[in-house]
């Protein structure tokens, strides 16, 4: 049976959510509109619900992994990334994606790089203290060679000791029936080199939201392929309250790209902590799976104030970032799992 989501209803959540920013001004205060304790009858509170299968049963605590993306420091040298990574707090990395070096934009790791090179960046790494844990595919699944660069990228992660290739598509969506198509073709190719693939939401109504994206991954049905989940695209590109969304998506979730976002005093797409998204609420669906879940900081930039203008200002926003989402999960878990 087709369960993909209705656009009407991803339309109708859009709406709710703008006008309660409107009319209450309550993104701005923090409150974001239509969490899961909606008022009976909205559109997020039918949302929250609305999915089979998709609550949890409470278990154990849930691992959560701490990996600053090497993303934010784009602006400065790989090297300066990790060392400035390390001094934050962090022991774990994603690699993503390109960085300045010599005056010229490079790759991390280009997608036709061999294993051997993808295992010495793991080796320089691992020697700073940072265990490399995730990375990014460059490639959107239904590009004519996704098959082609995702596979080789399954086999660099399997020789850098990566869990997780991070993939997702294009920002005004894609067709889930080829999504399904070549992640069931990747799958056991993922399981054969002991990595996971996980994809995210990157705008279109197709791909953009978690409720989209479980339905391709319960299409394929393949244990080597999950979600990862990314609440401040779901707010920036659609408009759309995460809250409810990660809801009908939460049993599949093995990582986050986290970031976050505002509406007031104007639109904008930031680091968490800064924004609209009440990380409380987000990550209480997933608090206790007794499974580990990869949290790869994505976007850790205060919303307005522009680029950084020394990689030291990012350090600094790296640690209230990571020491944001530690006490945000620290709390959450010992407090106890909430009443279903």
């Amino acid at each position: 049976m087709d369960n993909r989501p209705d656009r009407k209803e991803l339309l109708d959540r859009r709406s709710f959510l703008r006008s309660g920013a409107m009319a209450t001004g309550a993104l701005a205060a923090g409150a974001f509109a239509a969490g899961p304790a909606a008022a009976a009858g909205s559109p997020g509170a039918e949302v929250a619900g609305s999915t089979e299968g998709a609550r949890i049963a409470r278990q154990e605590p849930t691992e959560f992994v701490h990996a600053c993306m090497t993303l934010p420091y784009r602006f400065f040298p790989l090297e300066r990334a990790l060392t400035g990574i390390k001094g934050a707090g962090f022991d774990h990395v994603t690699w993503g994606t390109t960085h300045q070096e010599g005056g010229e934009s490079r790759p991390v790791l280009a997608t036709d790089a061999s294993t051997s090179e993808a295992s010495e960046l793991a080796r320089r790494c691992r020697d700073m203290g940072l265990e490399p844990v995730k990375m990014f595919s460059l490639v959107y699944p239904d590009h004519d060679n996704a098959i082609e660069v995702l596979t080789n990228r399954i086999r660099q992660a399997e020789a850098a000791g990566i869990e997780q290739v991070l993939t997702f598509g294009a920002v005004d969506g894609g067709d889930p029936a080829v999504w399904v198509e070549v992640f069931k073709e990747l799958g056991p190719i993922a399981a054969d080199h002991n990595v996971t693939l996980v994809m995210k939401q990157h705008g279109g109504w197709t791909t953009g939201t978690g409720q989209a994206l479980a339905w391709i991954v319960r299409e394929v049905d393949h244990p080597n392929v999950w979600m990862s989940y990314d609440a401040g695209n779901v707010f920036w590109y659609l408009e759309v309250d995460p809250i409810p969304d990660i809801r009908t998506c939460a049993d599949l979730i093995r990582g986050f790209c986290l970031k976050d976002g505002r509406m007031l005093p104007r639109k904008a797409s930031n680091g968490i902590g800064y924004g609209d998204i009440d990380h409380y609420r987000l990550f209480e669906p997933v608090a206790f799976t007794g499974r580990k879940i990869i949290l790869a900081y994505e976007n850790i930039f205060p919303p307005y104030i522009g680029n950084p203008e020394s990689p030291e200002q990012v350090d600094e926003w790296a640690r209230f970032a990571r020491e944001f989402m530690v006490n945000v999960l620290n709390g959450l878990q010992r407090v106890g799992p909430a009443e279903s």
